[in-house]
């Protein structure tokens, strides 16, 4: 090495190995399998909530429409208090046996659970039975998309090129962004085929058998996966534990904060933007559905621009503009959207809230990654997540429409403002995981075991 190169490296680091063209499409078609099963989960998770408009009645059949949303929204959120569960156990699968294995496990019970929602009676056939039965499918869901986010922020983070590790990594929320995008698409066709009285009685059901046959197509591909996770991190005793990963609690507690925003911004965005342009800016669902397909591809496509940013100006300032901008923004973009009567200004306040939040989702899980080693890596990223989702990400539309119902809508508002302020005041208070964490290494693609990963800056010896 120059000594030019030599300086311009922070103290400690190496510089990025030469990957191979060989190697560099191995790690594309890596990125690419993971990816598949991650938007077939997503795909099935959030088809509950884009549906939930045409089911609700049949299985909450009393109250008005504000009641049933209300109700299967409650049941969303239920999901989400499944993920800590699935983020523990995954994440401890994937620390002691392996990534792929975790993933093909959680792609499995998401087909699963979908295939049961599909096949549900409702209230008029098994009375309260009938959203009873909904609710144990959605935590079983919850169980596997709790588990499914660790493991492939994880496997992702691992298989991305060291220095273009921001761009790579963000795919994990194109396909997640491209699971919601697919299910507004195929409820959007359905829409264009299906009478409302269809879709009510029977349609709603179509898109949850879609997605547990995607799920079995998703498995195949996720097979052929190559491990990148050490035979030697794996045996540590600490793999996997929970006590393994006590010795990282600031980590944790990090993750938590910012998640706690990020999450709730970004659903309040996606999935509960359709439901508040229908129930509050009085739009009708296709045009709403309209404008939030159009928003969510827009999103979708920001991500990898938004991770290649990271990979120049660090994940800690990312992570600042979008805190800082959730912040300031977040109470006006709801208010004009209150009272919007335009498409297309609906659309322009959708895309300007999703290009904030651009700033945390391209690197969310990547980030996550960088702040724990090896060998509690994927329940370290898990769990957390898990936690400041299920809490904050998964409450969003009960959080919202309970305080629509109480008649104090704008303190919605307020709530998603102040979750933004702590992921600031964690931000600033945290170190650039791309510069101080634990990830630094490629990982040896060319075995099908993964060469050692490196835990921390501080092994390595000055270059």
């Amino acid at each position: 090495m120059s000594d030019i190169q030599s300086t311009s490296l922070k103290a400690g680091q190496q510089a990025p190995k030469q990957l191979s063209a060989a190697d560099y499409r191995k790690r594309i078609f890596a990125i690419l399998g993971a990816s598949s099963g991650n938007l077939v989960e997503w795909f099935d998770f959030y088809v509950y909530s884009f549906c939930a408009i045409y089911f609700a009645p049949a299985f909450f059949p009393k109250g008005d429409p504000t009641t049933q949303l209300l109700n299967t929204a409650g049941v969303f959120a239920a999901g989400f208090l499944m993920r800590p569960i699935g983020g523990w156990l995954f994440g401890r699968i994937a620390d002691k046996h392996g990534r792929k294995t975790s993933m093909l496990i959680s792609v499995l019970m998401m087909c699963g659970g979908s295939l049961a929602v599909a096949m549900l009676p409702t209230y008029a056939t098994i009375g309260a039975w009938a959203p009873a039965l909904l609710l144990l499918a959605r935590l079983f869901q919850g169980l596997s998309v709790g588990g499914e986010y660790g493991t492939s922020a994880t496997y992702m983070s691992e298989v991305a090129p060291q220095g273009r590790r921001g761009f790579f990594a963000s795919f994990q929320y194109v396909t997640l962004i491209g699971g919601q995008l697919l299910a507004v698409l195929v409820l959007f066709g359905m829409q264009q085929w299906l009478t409302k009285a269809e879709l009510m009685d029977w349609g709603w059901r179509v898109p949850f058998v879609l997605g547990a046959v995607g799920a079995l197509v998703a498995m195949y591909l996720r097979s052929s996966l190559a491990e990148t996770a050490s035979e030697g991190s794996r045996k540590k005793k600490e793999a996997g534990t929970l006590k393994g990963l006590l010795q990282h609690k600031r980590a944790f507690i990090n993750v938590v904060g910012f998640t706690a925003g990020g999450s709730l911004m970004f659903y309040t965005f996606t999935t509960y933007m359709q439901k508040y342009l229908v129930n509050t800016a009085g739009m009708d669902p296709k045009v709403a559905n309209g404008v939030m397909t159009g928003a969510l591809f827009v999103y979708m496509i920001l991500q990898p621009i938004f991770g290649a940013i990271s990979d120049k100006i660090g994940r800690r300032n990312s992570m600042l503009c979008f805190s800082f901008l959730g912040m300031i923004c977040t109470f006006p973009i709801l208010h004009l959207l209150k009272d919007v009567t335009s498409p297309y200004a609906a659309f322009g306040l959708a895309i300007l809230a999703l290009t904030i939040v651009s700033f945390y989702t391209s690197i969310g899980g990547l980030i996550k990654a960088e702040m724990f080693p090896a060998e509690v890596r994927a329940l370290g990223v898990g769990l957390s997540y898990a936690v400041g989702n299920a809490i904050f990400g998964g409450s969003a539309e009960f959080v919202a429409l309970s305080l629509k119902s109480a008649g104090m809508e704008s303190s919605f508002y307020w709530y998603v403002t102040a979750l933004c302020l702590v992921a600031l005041v964690v931000t600033l208070r945290m170190p650039d995981p791309q510069r101080d964490g634990h990830l630094h290494e490629d990982v040896d693609m060319e075995h099908d075991d993964a060469a050692p990963q490196v835990d921390s800056l501080k092994q390595h010896k000055p270059a």
